[in-house]
């Protein structure tokens, strides 16, 4: 968008992270008015079977493209809800709701590792360019450099030249 003589343009990255490892395995890169619940079918490769998600990604399982495919409606959707702190504990003792919502959290969080490296180690806090096709290429090799710094960081790769 231009405003004046000055652009203005905003993307989203979405990012498919494998909840073992913590690589990323896909990537979308999308204008910034656009849903992350219309992307999540582009994000699921034809291992997977569960899928952790934010508030963002509710509603995904209700979807046409999603009940639709076979393969897309037999995954296991566990998405945050908006407000974990809502539920108060019916008795003393844990709060069932509140400890759920958390170990959802703790898979999830592996995405937001990825946006940590992404944005701290690397800097993109910025668009560089006008176009999603330019950005997108951009986003692609970062999160190649993602990969390599997590692997990097692991360890695995020292233990492989040894």
């Amino acid at each position: 968008m231009k405003k004046g003589n000055q652009y203005y343009f905003g993307e989203r990255i979405h990012v498919g992270v494998d909840a073992g490892s913590g690589y990323v395995h896909s990537i979308e890169v999308t204008a910034a008015n656009t849903s992350e619940v219309t992307i999540a079918p582009q994000l699921i490769r034809q291992d997977d079977e569960v899928l952790y998600g934010d508030a963002g990604y509710r509603g995904v399982e209700k979807r046409p493209e999603v009940y639709q495919d076979s393969h897309l409606s037999s995954i296991d959707y566990r998405i945050n809800t908006r407000n974990r702190y809502r539920y108060k504990a019916l008795a003393p003792g844990l709060d069932w709701d509140r400890r759920i919502e958390s170990q959802k959290s703790r898979v999830r969080c592996k995405v937001e590792y990825v946006f940590l490296v992404l944005k701290r180690i690397f800097k993109y806090q910025k668009v560089r360019f006008r176009g999603i096709a330019k950005n997108k290429t951009h986003a692609l090799m970062l999160c190649f450099s993602v990969n390599l710094f997590l692997l990097a960081q692991s360890g695995l790769c020292q233990a492989s030249l040894e």
